[in-house]
């Protein structure tokens, strides 16, 4: 898996502090931006996200890159419908010889792995055989594998992307977007560290889970990864 920061808002934390400081100034946006000092940006980003004042980070989105993923990953990230994307296209793009995705209990299981293998290369026949009879790609596609890798573009606002990590950095999410998302935290926290300061699951987000009879039954070890307020 392949994931990059490509774009984001520049001065991400700025805009928030701005927004944020816009709600309760006489002054225009430009001005307060030009008054706010590194350390007033950085105390009022923190207590916008403890307050749960959302609306100030929606003005700050991040553009992310992602590839050697599969459509079982893709299917579910679509489904944060505040976000816009764009997928590699298989009624355009030939998926001869197609790249997959392979789960790690199927990986550490020599048997799985072999049934597994041969069904992905019986797919990779079929397909090309379709192909070879004129079947157009959109319509052989219907043979394709959800294992079958793809590419992605994706755009959140911030906002977006902390609910986004509540729930897919929990270790009830599946691995393969959980994965995803650590990898984008990793990425915004690098921009935006005062934003995405203890951004994760919710137990590490919020310091309580919402999984009830359902947690993982991580709570303390999770817990150990906030990270203290200065």
């Amino acid at each position: 898996m392949k994931v990059k920061l490509l774009d984001y808002t520049p001065e991400p934390e700025r805009v928030v502090a701005m927004a944020a400081r816009l709600c309760y100034s006489a002054v225009g946006a430009e001005e307060l931006s030009e008054k706010l000092s590194d350390e007033k940006v950085r105390a009022m980003v923190k207590k916008m996200v403890k307050l749960g004042h959302a609306s100030t980070i929606e003005h700050v989105s991040f553009t992310f890159g992602v590839e050697g993923v599969s459509r079982v990953l893709t299917h579910q990230l679509v489904r944060h419908r505040i976000a816009s994307y764009d997928q590699q296209s298989q009624r355009y793009v030939a998926a001869h010889g197609f790249q997959y995705i392979t789960p790690p209990t199927i990986a550490a299981n020599a048997e799985a792995k072999a049934k597994y293998d041969k069904l992905i290369a019986d797919i990779r026949k079929t397909y090309d055989e379709l192909t070879a009879l004129g079947i157009p790609k959109e319509d052989a596609r219907y043979v394709l594998a959800n294992a079958t890798e793809t590419k992605i573009l994706v755009t959140m606002n911030a906002r977006s992307l902390l609910h986004f990590f509540n729930l897919r950095c929990c270790y009830r999410a599946q691995w393969e977007i959980r994965d995803l998302a650590y990898k984008m935290l990793a990425e915004v926290k690098k921009v935006a560290p005062t934003l995405f300061h203890n951004a994760g699951a919710s137990c590490v987000n919020t310091g309580r889970c919402p999984e009830g009879d359902m947690t993982c039954g991580r709570f303390a070890e999770m817990m150990k990864l906030r990270e203290p307020d200065d």
